[in-house]
């Protein structure tokens, strides 16, 4: 039994991919006494309950991260928090800059103030690869809201609330994901863009996101950054997985992407723990009594975790039956 079984959790942001998996898996594993789902688009919340019927256990809030009041209601009784609310297209974000800090900024600190005034036990909020060494302004405020989070131990040191950060990189099967198009490319007949031939990134289907962040509350303590340990996959292995026998042909990096992706800095590894199944980034200062998890080993100096120097790697096999199974 983990800490989530039978508990009162919110999730900000869940009608989501990662939101509907997650009330999904907490509806069909965690049985939770109330599952409050709070986001802001009317029609894909009415899609969601859709999905879900009349589950007891769900409520409903129409509310945005940038109204804290509106938070702090739906938090009342609340034990857990997953926050999963974003702006995260890199292209609209470069054309809309203070739309991004309006949300992705201010609006996880209103998630902290928020669960800190209504007493909720621990937050876990999602990052992105691309808020690690960022070079787009969508990475660059995950990466605030990275630091408000860990920092909010600091804030919420006399109360018992608790703070961390769930890194991750590209997901099966998300909303907008590249897979759809490419597969209806191939069905078209058309060729396949493939933004840089050398380009990689990792890969983690929605499943082992959820659970990645299910496991997290049960070990963390309160300023940890935690990253998993999963594999990498080649963009050119993808598309042959996709459409083996559709032609490619490259149309350069777009503004803002990286040919690589990277979910831990090489000045970050120097505080970060590896474990079994996850790297542990620490916090750099920790007032609040934070204590290193057992059994993590230290890095070599200079690590990153980088999508193209990542110990392992998705074949094309391995590809197609993630596709295949829909996962």
């Amino acid at each position: 039994m983990g800490m989530l079984n039978g508990s009162s959790i919110l999730i900000t942001g869940g009608t989501g991919s990662f939101g509907k998996a997650f009330i999904r898996h907490a509806l069909d594993h965690l049985d939770p006494r109330r599952l409050v789902v709070i986001s802001r688009d009317e029609l894909k919340q009415y899609e969601a309950r859709q999905m879900f019927g009349d589950d007891e256990r769900l409520r409903w809030f129409i509310g945005d991260i940038r109204d804290r009041e509106r938070l702090t209601r739906a938090m009342h009784g609340v034990e857990y928090v997953v926050h999963a609310g974003a702006l995260k297209q890199v292209d609209t974000a470069e054309y809309n800059p203070f739309e991004y800090v309006r949300t992705n900024v201010a609006g996880s600190q209103n998630v902290i103030e928020a669960a800190i005034d209504c007493g909720v036990r621990k937050v876990v909020a999602l990052s992105t690869d691309k808020a690690s060494s960022p070079i787009n302004l969508y990475g660059a405020t995950k990466l605030v809201a990275d630091k408000l989070f860990v920092s909010a131990n600091h804030y919420a040191a006399a109360h018992p609330t608790r703070f961390a950060v769930v890194r991750y990189g590209n997901v099966v099967g998300s909303r907008g994901s590249v897979i759809p198009f490419f597969l209806r490319l191939a069905r078209e007949g058309g060729s396949i863009p493939i933004t840089d031939k050398r380009m990689t990134r990792f890969w983690i289907t929605l499943q082992e996101a959820v659970r990645f962040v299910v496991d997290s509350f049960d070990m963390m303590q309160g300023g940890e950054l935690y990253v998993p340990r999963i594999p990498s996959m080649r963009l050119t292995d993808l598309a042959e997985a996709v459409a083996p026998e559709s032609p490619t042909y490259e149309i350069g990096v777009r503004p803002g992407e990286k040919l690589h992706e990277e979910m831990i800095a090489p000045d970050d590894g120097r505080r970060t723990l590896r474990l079994p199944d996850r790297y542990v980034v620490q916090p750099t200062i920790a007032t609040w009594g934070y204590v290193p998890p057992q059994g993590g080993t230290t890095l070599p100096e200079g690590f990153a975790y980088r999508s193209d120097t990542n110990d392992r790697w998705l074949t094309v096999g391995q590809l197609r039956d993630m596709i295949t199974l829909g996962v």
